[in-house]
């Protein structure tokens, strides 16, 4: 196996770095308690923020132009010429307090997919999302604690998805003409396979294998859903790695958002790492379609 090259790219620390995607060239992604979208141009270093004025848990672009992200506020189009943002919907704005939207991404169809988590920890308050093409929101898994790494394989017939605490991923059969999710089962046992530490964002490449952060635990782990087994361990040297998407021109690079931790001081927390050599090749992101 080549070695694998871990470096950082942009000067930018987030306070919280969540959602990467890989869109026209650039990295999206966001800083969820810096309440800033960024794009990140891989190859200067150049970093174009918004500061969206509230907490924000990942980002898709659309079709049509502009983005969407799910945040404090609800599901909200912003348009990053203007900053203007108008809110497609806010299912839990009663639980405003406690709750707030986390990760998602957008199906090969195009549709919105995004969760909310629950801040207190409170087992089952929580809920998955999908914003269809004609912008109407519906309820796909409630009784989620904290909703966070989503995607579909190559073919799109599987959905994988990671409800934090359980410390699982799972899988559903997709219909990717509806939307519809059913035949749930447990694709990955992190805990099973020795992973203390949290399940976060996820990704997966071209051979339907999955990439893996996990919060709290400075690495990125490779999976294989069909047999549960884990493929290969990264370190990184920085303790809260949160999310990983593939970019660059031949989608072979795992770019990896970080977060800084409450206690330690680590040089680079909060800085997006990318690796190099790790021998994947990712697929493109979807954008949304509404």
């Amino acid at each position: 196996m080549s070695t694998i090259d871990i470096s950082t790219i942009g000067t930018r620390q987030s306070k919280w770095g969540e959602g990467p995607i890989w869109w026209k060239s650039h990295l999206l992604y966001v800083d969820i308690e810096g309440h800033q979208i960024v794009r990140l141009n891989p190859e200067t270093g150049n970093e174009q923020t918004w500061d969206v004025g509230e907490r924000v848990g990942t980002i898709v672009p659309k079709i049509s132009g502009g983005f969407l992200y799910a945040g404090d506020s609800g599901i909200v189009d912003f348009d990053p010429l203007t900053g203007a943002k108008h809110t497609f919907a806010d299912p839990e704005r009663e639980k405003r307090a406690t709750n707030r939207f986390n990760d998602g991404k957008c199906d090969p169809a195009g549709r919105f997919w995004a969760g909310t988590i629950s801040l207190i920890k409170n087992t089952g308050d929580a809920a998955l999302y999908m914003l269809d093409n004609d912008n109407q929101l519906q309820i796909k898994l409630p009784k989620v604690t904290n909703s966070n790494g989503i995607c579909w394989s190559p073919d799109a017939t599987v959905m994988y998805y990671i409800d934090t605490p359980l410390k699982k991923i799972q899988s559903f059969k997709y219909n990717i003409k509806t939307g519809g999710i059913s035949q749930a089962s447990v694709a990955v046992d992190t805990a099973a396979l020795g992973y203390k530490d949290s399940p976060d964002g996820m990704t997966i490449d071209s051979t339907g294998m999955l990439w893996v952060a996990f919060c709290h635990g400075g690495c990125v782990v490779r999976f294989n859903p069909r047999t549960g087994a884990k493929l290969q361990h990264i370190d990184l040297p920085c303790v809260e790695t949160t999310a990983c998407a593939f970019g660059g021109a031949e989608l072979d690079r795992l770019f990896v958002t970080t977060g800084i931790h409450k206690t330690l001081t680590e040089k680079d927390a909060g800085k997006v790492f990318v690796l190099d050599g790790i021998g994947a090749q990712g697929i493109p992101a979807f954008a949304y379609k509404g």
